[in-house]
């Protein structure tokens, strides 16, 4: 299940990029080239996973409550990812732009009325629900403060480039609407 939560992920980037936003569609739209960080925790959380089965075999590793709460979290996660990337469209990137196209607008409707940031905060409780998924305390945990620290970065640059595209436009949405990522505040 989880592999299939994993793929689906990486096929609905390249899917939703495809239909909404083809002007950015490269061989990369699948984000599969995350970076080894993102590989080697994935690996973490599924040796953590297998170890923990297969020496102590924690009863609660496999209670229906838990890959529920996981299961939740992960089409929640996955669902404000997607549909922050199609109601961005043509807007939207994986990465960040250096430079202000000219058809480049700043989106503060639909699930960006309620976040600043409602793709990252999809990854962040799609990545974190695979491991309450998995039923894996330390990926859990570890997860959390990664995804933390990165998106902490990469919102700290991105809203430094955005402020400098959208000026005050960007500075009222800044006012108005939460970050949308937990934890982000402790790191910036």
């Amino acid at each position: 299940m989880y592999l299939l939560v994993w793929s689906c992920f990486h096929l609905l980037e390249f899917v939703v990029t495809a239909y909404w936003n083809p002007i950015h569609l490269q061989s990369d739209s699948f984000l599969l080239q995350n970076g080894f960080e993102y590989v080697a925790a994935h690996i973490f959380g599924v040796l953590e996973y297998m170890l923990e089965c297969a020496c102590t075999r924690p009863a609660w590793k496999h209670t229906q409550f838990i890959q529920c709460v996981g299961l939740a979290l992960i089409l929640t996660g996955q669902l404000l990812r997607s549909f922050a990337m199609i109601h961005a469209s043509t807007n939207f990137s994986h990465a960040l732009a250096h430079t202000k196209r000219e058809d480049h607008t700043l989106v503060t409707t639909g699930v960006y009325a309620l976040a600043r940031h409602p793709s990252y905060a999809g990854f962040f409780w799609w990545a974190l629900g695979t491991q309450i998924f998995l039923g894996n305390p330390v990926a859990t945990v570890g997860f959390a403060v990664l995804l933390t620290r990165f998106f902490a970065h990469r919102i700290q640059i991105e809203e430094h480039t955005l402020r400098a595209f959208f000026g005050e436009a960007y500075r009222a949405y800044e006012v108005r609407v939460p970050r949308g990522v937990p934890l982000v505040g402790w790191f910036t």
